[in-house]
């Protein structure tokens, strides 16, 4: 059993790891904002092994107190997405990349970090070669820059893995609309249509279930992992717009889609990922995006309200 701080723990992704590893048997304390008053962890209150702070990461005298004992962090908090990090830089910088920095200064050289990365700090890829860990970071977006200032700033630590995620799909109990994925999904189910700019822009994909299984399987590999970065993604889901919208349209066929000739994707990204160094490791996504498409199908036959969207 471990125990383990998860700073945003409450948010999409911790609402799902959260559960995950309290059924594991580990002891997990959470610190967060709750600022889009979720009630996303009610379900794990009844679980001794499991504590809830409400807190900022950023706070250093905070954060140095919850650290103390604990075996593994997962710093979470973040402010996830271009469109949010543009609409508040400062708390971007402070959230995303300072209080990494606050952290690796307060742990001890024993603990463990595992920490998310997104994989959009590879930018625009060269047309047709994969982007692995050894590829440039080159952000295009104030997010991808302060998440790769982040991954830097972890890695200061030496007990650190970082794990620079995909685009991320499916349901979870702090529901977000605004990933692409599930973007899209949402509009063929209650508009049916959607207008696609720069549609042949590739990036890749995974389940947030999957995203779950990969900080498992670090924790259960760490010796061997430490010290390095990993995509983590659906291997088979390096896929333009256009093509995840055929996709969709093979489980909504009323969905109907377009590409304008005019206008631009405010997230250039651009990109086709290797996950062979993860996979070589024992990992290997289970969630298709096939299996994703018809989970969503059902979320969204309960959410219907544009309350779950970051933006």
């Amino acid at each position: 059993m471990a125990n383990i701080l998860v700073t945003g723990g409450a948010g999409f992704l911790g609402s799902v790891i959260v559960p995950e590893l309290l059924k594991a048997g580990h002891k997990v304390t959470v610190l967060d904002n709750f600022m889009y008053q979720q009630n996303s962890l009610c379900e794990c209150c009844a679980d001794e092994n499991f504590e809830i702070v409400r807190g900022d990461c950023r706070d250093r005298e905070l954060l140095k107190k919850l650290v103390e004992g604990k075996d593994y962090i997962f710093p979470l908090a973040a402010l996830v997405g271009a469109p949010l990090c543009d609409r508040d830089i400062i708390a971007s910088e402070t959230v995303n990349r300072d209080a990494i920095k606050t952290l690796v200064e307060v742990v001890e050289k024993e603990q463990r970090i595992v920490i998310p990365i997104t994989n959009s700090g590879y930018g625009v890829g060269e047309k047709g070669k994969y982007c692995t860990e050894e590829t440039p970071l080159r952000p295009i977006s104030l997010y991808g820059r302060v998440k790769v200032e982040a991954e830097q700033a972890a890695f200061k630590h030496e007990n650190t893995v970082s794990l620079r995620l995909a685009t991320v799909f499916g349901a979870s109990p702090r529901m977000r609309i605004d990933l692409l994925v599930n973007d899209f999904v949402h509009r063929a189910i209650v508009d049916r249509t959607v207008v696609i700019f720069e549609g042949h822009f590739k990036r890749n994909y995974v389940h947030i279930r999957d995203v779950a299984r990969a900080f498992m399987h670090v924790m259960d590999n760490f010796a061997d992992m430490k010290g390095e970065a990993y995509n983590v993604g659906l291997t088979e889901a390096n896929m333009s717009k256009l093509e995840l919208c055929a996709k969709i349209k093979e489980h909504l066929p009323n969905f109907m889609y377009l590409e304008a000739p005019l206008g631009e994707d405010p997230d250039k990204r651009d990109y086709i990922v290797s996950n062979d160094k993860i996979e070589a490791t024992g990992f290997k996504p289970v969630h298709t995006l096939d299996m994703g498409i018809e989970e969503l199908k059902k979320a969204f036959t309960i959410l219907n309200n544009s309350k779950y969207s970051n933006v």
